[in-house]
């Protein structure tokens, strides 16, 4: 997508709201020689018929954004607070009527090598993104040949811009073989997450799902799934899986922030279930969509009103 659609957009840039391309991080940055920087995906659903938008789990993500800094060793922590008062002023400069992603950032700036731990920048972008068509129709997924990262290397649960190079090369790989989307297989031959997403199975009527111990993202989208499903009646299991198991599966799918609930129809080109989207899925989807979208009343304290 071009800049160009982007021109008019208000940025967070260090304390100040200042025009998209206003907002640079300069070349010899550890965040830019080394991806030394931490982020969040976060999500703004409007709601036409009340005229309103709601942040999903701002708190949430921005006490993670914490968390995701300390584990990288930044010297200076951009605490949660503020994040969430800019992030919401953000969010009213640019007006939005439609959904949006919210994409804050905190990073190493200045000129520092690979070591450097100091001085830290932040910024908060918000563009127009709505539910993608792939959330209806499903998706197509390849158990990738590339392992997901292991917390021996590199700490999966941190939110680090660049433990999504591993990531990367699994959806690239997965594109170019014809699939949507790639399942990454940890250093124990079991089911991690997909390429920036967490997933799920059906298998007996139970959901099962990695346990957090098998280097995922530690996902506030698999939370909300969780407490979801098990107020729908449905079992969750959190452990080893594996990949044999989808054979077995009723149903699969894909959460996250930015892939919202996904159905996955087959991997491997081998169907889950009829290989559509199946029953119980899309009963969780509409769940999902009733409490982000405000439809559900919050009484869990995860919307914030903009």
């Amino acid at each position: 997508m071009s800049d160009d659609k982007y021109k008019d957009l208000i940025v967070y840039f260090n304390g100040e709201f200042v025009p998209w391309y206003e907002a640079n991080v300069h070349i010899f940055s550890p965040a830019v020689k080394y991806g030394a920087s931490v982020f969040e995906g976060i999500r703004s659903y409007y709601n036409e018929e009340q005229g309103k938008a709601y942040l999903f789990r701002l708190k949430e993500h921005m006490e993670r954004i914490e968390f995701s800094q300390r584990v990288m060793r930044f010297a200076e922590i951009a605490p949660a607070g503020p994040l969430c008062e800019a992030t919401i002023e953000l969010m009213r400069r640019n007006n939005f009527k439609i959904s949006a992603h919210i994409r804050p950032t905190v990073y190493l700036d200045g000129a520092g090598e690979s070591s450097a731990r100091s001085p830290i920048g932040q910024f908060i972008t918000a563009v127009p993104r709505g539910t993608p068509e792939k959330v209806k129709k499903g998706v197509r997924a390849q158990v990738s040949s590339w392992e997901r990262i292991s917390d021996r290397c590199m700490p999966a649960r941190a939110k680090a811009n660049a433990n999504y190079n591993n990531s990367r090369y699994a959806g690239i790989q997965a594109s170019i073989d014809g699939y949507d989307a790639a399942i990454m297989l940890n250093s124990r031959g079991k089911v991690s997450e997909g390429q920036g997403m967490c997933i799920f199975m059906i298998r007996n009527g139970v959901a099962v799902t990695p346990s957090v111990t098998n280097d995922v993202l530690e996902s506030i989208t698999r939370d909300t799934v969780i407490v979801l499903l098990k107020e729908m009646g449905i079992e969750v299991q959190e452990r080893d899986v594996d990949r044999s198991e989808f054979y077995d599966a009723s149903e699969a799918f894909f959460c996250g922030t930015g892939w919202e609930v996904t159905p996955i129809n087959d991997i491997d080109g081998s169907p889950i279930g009829d290989g559509k989207p199946g029953d119980l899925t899309k009963k969780l989807q509409k769940a999902y969509f009733d409490v982000v979208t405000g439809v559900t009343e919050d009484t869990r304290g995860w919307l914030t009103e903009v």
